[in-house]
């Protein structure tokens, strides 16, 4: 080996960074995220009191128990859409339509801070699509074009081998008594 070679005394730190990001790019990740961050305010803010000096303030509601539903509803739908990314349209509605219905049930949804992120993570997730992988260095796929219409005559679909035109190119040729094919002189 030499010391040029890849992977050799590379930093454990850098692996796992590009594995994160391989991991991270073959799903919807940052809707995930929006939407489980969007689901930590609304359903913490009404069981949250606050003390200022010999002063509580609390925010509970008689909403507390649906804001808590919701809450943890989006952030089952955030890592759904890490780790079913195949769902990812229907936890993306979902969240959207939690992230409405919060707004009269979870204090504003959650002071609008937890709707404004589980509303833009469903939207995030109802828009990612998968991306098409990169053709190996070898080149064995080979790109392809769609078939022509039946009486079309215009691009033939790429296949392995030798291209030939749709023109057949024909020439006359005379056998001779002596054996030969064509009479070269």
């Amino acid at each position: 080996m030499s010391a040029e070679s890849p992977g050799q005394n590379e930093h454990f730190v850098r692996v796992l960074k590009r594995q994160f990001r391989d991991w991270r790019g073959q799903r919807p990740f940052w809707a995930g995220l929006f939407t489980l961050l969007g689901g930590i305010p609304i359903a913490y803010f009404p069981y949250a009191s606050l003390n200022l000096g010999q002063m509580t303030v609390s925010m509970a509601t008689t909403g507390g128990a649906g804001a808590l539903i919701i809450g943890v509803l989006l952030v089952t739908l955030g890592l759904t859409m890490w780790f079913h990314h195949i769902v990812r349209v229907f936890a993306g509605v979902a969240a959207i339509l939690l992230a409405l219905i919060s707004i009269p049930v979870a204090n504003f949804g959650g002071f609008a801070i937890g709707f404004l992120f589980a509303l833009t993570g469903g939207a995030l997730s109802i828009s990612w699509a998968p991306g098409e992988p990169a053709e190996s260095a070898e080149g064995t796929a080979q790109p392809t074009a769609p078939a022509p219409a039946t009486g079309d005559h215009g691009e033939v679909p790429l296949v392995p081998g030798p291209q030939f035109s749709d023109t057949v190119s024909m020439t006359k040729t005379t056998i001779h008594s002596e054996g030969g094919g064509n009479s070269a002189g």
